[in-house]
């Protein structure tokens, strides 16, 4: 099987697991706080990952713990806001809206890279624009907080994809070591954030003990670590196309699962959204006409 098909259902894995993460987060937030929760899910991860394979984390060099940090950083903020918004929000609507980091990418790319906006992006952002109106605004023309701590997340996450796509061609950058060390500085930003926000307490359930291992083992450790390799055996385009399943995973699961319902409003918004996505990723060609000079005219002769 060719290295790029085998990155890519990877990706589809880790798509799914985390379309499935709202559910479990949702369940886990009936025990504990957001940062409390995101911090046992962090660490358990990073312990768990940086035991299985520990002669694989020896000899870290400065560059990955470098990177590890910064990625740290920025995906404990990520998870900050996708948690909380999630306590003042729907299911299908954070999972959408935290899917804008699809589209938003190319605009960190702009702010970073200065590279010229297309005009599909243009369009992708009059559509994403039209799509989280839809989803968010009130009667009051307002939008709801958890809606905007949502938008605020996949704004933080677009900058992270884009920070984890430098660092993985960087030659003395360990895409695995760096993969585990950002979840442990993840997972140690929301303890440190916990312990001044909320009263951290462990869960009292089996129901909901077996929802956090399963986010810290399937939905956080591997997924984010086979990501972080599998990124380098695939191209940007089917790892924005592939993410782009997210929210639709997400909104299937809370359909089935929590009963979940959106009205007319947001499911067209979710379209919209999707349609935004879709467009933004799917390679498209435009021909261009040959251009003939007088050294081509002189070869046809």
């Amino acid at each position: 099987m060719p290295k790029q098909l085998q990155a890519d259902l990877v990706l589809l894995f880790v798509t799914l697991s985390w379309g499935v993460s709202y559910l479990l987060v949702d369940i886990c937030l009936t025990e504990l706080g957001p940062l409390t929760l995101n911090a046992l899910r962090f660490l358990l991860a990073s312990l768990g990952a940086g035991i299985a394979a520990f002669p694989k984390m020896r000899g870290t060099t400065r560059e990955t713990r470098r990177y590890s940090l910064g990625l740290g950083a920025i995906l404990g903020v990520v998870y900050m806001c996708s948690t909380v918004g999630l306590m003042y929000t729907s299911m299908s609507n954070a999972a959408f809206l935290c899917a804008l980091a699809v589209v938003l990418t190319p605009v960190a790319n702009f702010i970073v890279y200065r590279e010229k906006p297309s005009r599909r992006l243009v369009l992708v952002l009059a559509l994403a624009l039209a799509g989280v109106a839809l989803m968010t605004l009130t009667e009051s023309l307002t939008p709801r907080l958890g809606d905007i701590l949502c938008i605020l997340c996949a704004a933080f996450y677009a900058f992270d994809l884009l920070l984890a796509e430098h660092a993985v061609k960087r030659p003395r950058v360990d895409a695995f070591q760096m993969g585990v060390l950002h979840l442990g500085v993840a997972g140690f930003l929301n303890l440190l954030c916990a312990f001044v926000f909320e009263k951290p307490a462990l869960p009292h359930s089996g129901k909901v003990w077996g929802a956090v291992l399963f986010l810290a083992a399937f939905c956080t450790g591997l997924a984010f670590i086979a990501q972080t390799i599998a990124q380098q055996y695939t191209t940007s385009t089917h790892v924005g196309v592939i993410f782009a399943l997210e929210p639709v995973f997400a909104s299937i699961a809370a359909f089935i699962f929590a009963n979940e319902r959106l009205d007319l409003r947001g499911y067209l918004g979710a379209v919209l959204l999707m349609a935004g996505m879709v467009v933004m990723e799917l390679p498209i060609r435009v021909k261009k006409e040959p251009v003939q000079n007088e050294h081509s005219d002189l070869r046809q002769k």
